[in-house]
């Protein structure tokens, strides 16, 4: 039995090692979406910083292992294999749970899942032994570090309201002073700004960098026998005075006589702050518990007590965590960063949130949405009812967007935001993670620089009448996961706990091989999507200026609309057929996943028609036309998917052979015209359109007698009304979709066939 334990250490590493993995690629977003969003530098080094900034943090964290061991439960209550099934049923959910939200692309902060797993899973170890020594249900409180868990919680939902608003507040105040033309400001006005964000960012570098270090603890005579830590929590206000001043004439020195971008430099400063913040903060929610209970096994290994009559009360007072471990645990994390195909994409969701602009939004608006963006209208038109007219006037200039004029030739990627929003995302996101963290406060870093993000956002007037309703159903949505995340996390480290407590040395064997299996599965699954996405025929938004161009762009887009047209409506077919449930819900899927991309180039028509030569514009008709053909075959193709898939779901009677072998005529016929239509397409053969146009009758009376032939079926057999009701459906559909496909080539026939004979008719007289 005492070999267990021992098992279960080097299992809790290898969890560790993982746990680092998984936990940096999901928290990547927190320090690198700022510098990013803003391209203020190359993302070369952006990495390079980050990775300085994560190898220091995770150097200073020691401190913060302490919640590991006594912040959620009160360790002098638990024996040590009590306090070993804690560890392990945290560490199997925290790996589990992890992985499972970044599978499924749900937000989740790493922070939470350890405290509400610890929570949970001492609560269900302390109910336990309530259970066997007769007690009471109240008796659980005795357990648990109630003060301490409570200041954990109710620290982690205030840094979401505290990290909008100040956010907020500073973005407002810092876009009211600098404009969108911060730029062209005076360079004191630039330094001034350096010198704020500056002192703001290197003072909590060192309140958590040199305060995390043994040598700050040790009393100095040139500090009158102070402790260097002691000296700069007393001496706030004169350090940060002094500061202020020494930055803001360093940075006045940079932009006069070295012509630095001082904003470049912030984002740059900023992002090793956070990062060095992150590793220092989040570290814990990584190894705290694996080196938690390494330390409890060497203690237990040494006193020669029995495991059931070791007390955990040691875990209480403080145990230096060794250095090696956490050089250790930051090589891990640096590799990972540099790595992790993960960590280079997770900056997605929070980047478009926060961006200028419209584009495609990933949320959908709901009654919540709808109503918050409903206040902020009201509370804003009644703000300029109290303000003087004048002062309405300058606020409007102050935050009037410049516009960028940009020739036709040019290719410009514009980034998400500018230099003056990143710089105070970073420099407010890396003085509320530091403090807390100087507090032994174990600040959610998601929620943090998610909210700041979303607060700088929201003053800063990028969340225009367009685009609120969804940014700010996304961010209800990013919220919910996060509860969400606190849920589950406390369910289920409480089941895996009365679950290792049946048999420690059978269940954590089987919990373990579960484990491993599900990270595989989630592994392989999430490559085989990726492969999928990439082998997939995506529709491509139309670039083109010119008539000919949007053309031969649009073809692409047709022949990849033909070509999964053809599948699905086969699949349905087949579905039918063969009663199919899986294959017809897979089928709904991507019908539906078509009808999303063909409304994403259909909201990309705005920039469509700017993008124009003046010489082309005809081609936005055309362009029009094509975008409503494909958009009615979707219709087409969703609605036979949607009937089919549901008269099966329902367990109705199936076809009869009669009405399955005609469907699959009808869709034998269907596949040699896409398979036409698709070929003439790809190969740019775009004389066989009209060889396929002229087929149009013989498919339209080839559906037509499958119909008259169902009706004289109804009138002469007996038939049941929903397969009556699913065939007529499916047909009359079917004829939809062939119209529209013939309207389609049709268009595109006569608009090629427009565009190149003046094309002929030049060449031969060799005139322009």
């Amino acid at each position: 039995m005492d070999n267990i334990y021992l098992i279960m250490i080097i299992a809790l590493a290898v969890l560790a090692i993982a746990d680092l993995v998984v936990g940096v690629s999901n928290d990547a977003v927190n320090f690198l979406n700022s510098a990013i969003g803003s391209k203020a530098v190359s993302f070369r080094t952006i990495m390079i910083v980050a990775s300085l900034g994560v190898a220091i943090g995770a150097v200073f964290s020691s401190g913060m292992m302490e919640v590991a061991r006594k912040g959620i439960f009160n360790p002098h209550e638990f024996m040590f294999n009590e306090i070993m099934i804690i560890f392990m049923a945290v560490m199997i959910t925290d790996i589990l749970l992890l992985d499972f939200f970044n599978t499924v692309g749900m937000p989740t902060s790493t922070t939470v899942s350890i405290v509400f797993e610890l929570l949970g899973a001492s609560v269900a170890m302390a109910l336990i032994k309530i259970g066997h020594d007769g007690g009471g249900f109240t008796d659980v409180i005795n357990y648990i570090n109630t003060s301490k868990a409570t200041e954990i919680i109710f620290g982690i939902l205030l840094s979401v309201v505290v990290a909008f608003s100040v956010g907020a507040l500073v973005q407002w105040v810092s876009r009211l002073l600098l404009s969108y033309n911060f730029e062209r400001k005076a360079n004191w006005v630039g330094a001034l700004f350096g010198g704020i964000a500056l002192t703001g960012i290197t003072y909590f570098i060192f309140m958590k960098g040199i305060g995390g270090t043994a040598f700050a603890k040790e009393n100095y005579d040139i500090l009158n026998g102070a402790t260097i830590k002691g000296f700069l929590e007393d001496q706030v206000l004169s350090i940060v005075a002094a500061s202020l001043v020494f930055w803001s004439l360093l940075a006045f020195l940079l932009v006069t006589t070295f012509k630095v971008n001082i904003y470049k430099l912030i984002i740059i400063v900023g992002t090793f702050a956070l990062a060095l913040a992150f590793a220092g903060n989040d570290l814990v929610n990584f190894i705290g518990v694996p080196i938690a209970a390494w330390q409890s096994y060497e203690a237990w290994v040494a006193s020669g007590v029995p495991a059931e009559s070791f007390s955990m009360g040691f875990l209480a007072d403080k145990v230096p965590t060794p250095t090696l471990l956490l050089v250790l645990s930051g090589l891990v994390m640096v590799l990972t960063l540099w790595f992790s195909k993960k960590a280079k994409s997770v900056t997605e969701t929070e980047i478009n949130l926060s961006r200028e602009g419209d584009g495609k939004e990933r949320f959908q608006p709901n009654f919540l949405s709808r109503g918050f963006v409903r206040f902020a209208m009201a509370t804003s038109q009644m703000s300029s009812y109290i303000l003087p007219n004048s002062w309405n006037a300058k606020i409007e200039k102050q935050f009037e967007k410049p516009m960028i004029s940009l020739k036709k030739s040019k290719t410009y990627e514009i980034p998400a935001f500018d230099m003056v929003r990143a710089a105070v995302n970073l420099m407010v996101a890396s003085v509320l993670i530091s403090l807390a963290t100087s507090m032994k406060l174990p600040l959610s870093t998601t929620y943090v620089t998610f909210m700041v993000a979303m607060g700088s956002s929201l003053a800063d007037r990028a969340w225009g009448a367009e685009s609120a309703v969804y940014r700010v159903a996304g961010v209800l949505n990013v919220i919910g996961g996060w509860f969400f995340t606190a849920f589950i996390a406390f369910i289920a480290a409480a089941t895996i706990v009365v679950i290792i407590n049946i048999h420690v040395p059978s269940m954590v064997g089987i919990l373990l091989l579960i484990a491993i299996m599900l990270l595989v599965r989630n592994y392989i699954s999430h490559n085989k999507k990726g492969k999928e996405l990439k082998a997939e025929d995506r529709l491509q938004k139309s670039e083109s200026k010119s008539v000919q161009g949007v053309i031969h762009e649009s073809a692409d887009n047709i022949s990849n609309v033909v070509k999964r047209g053809n599948k699905i409506y086969t699949n349905a077919i087949n579905g039918l057929a063969t009663q199919d449930l899986n294959l017809l819900k897979k089928n709904k899927k991507q019908v539906v996943k078509l009808s999303d991309e063909i409304d994403e180039l259909r909201d990309n028509i705005f920039y469509f028609i700017k993008n124009l030569d003046d010489s082309s514009v005809g081609a936005s008709n055309f362009y029009i036309n094509i975008l409503g053909y494909l958009q009615d075959m979707a219709q087409s193709l969703e609605y036979i998917s949607k009937i089919s898939y549901k008269h099966i779901h329902n367990n109705h009677k199936k076809l009869k052979f009669s009405q399955i072998k005609e469907l699959k005529e009808v869709d034998e016929r269907f596949e040699q015209f896409f398979n036409n239509t698709r070929n003439a397409f790809e190969s740019r053969s775009f004389e066989e359109i009209g060889i396929i146009l002229g087929r149009k009758k013989e498919i339209i009376t080839l559906v037509t007698d499958k119909i008259q032939k169902q009706v004289e079926r109804t009138r002469s057999e007996e038939s049941s009304p929903k397969n009556t009701t699913l065939y007529f459906s499916v047909l009359l559909e079917t004829k939809d979709l062939l119209n529209a496909t013939m309207n389609l080539l049709e268009e595109y026939y006569n608009a090629h066939d427009s565009s190149v004979k003046p094309a002929t008719i030049t060449s031969a007289d060799g005139q322009t």
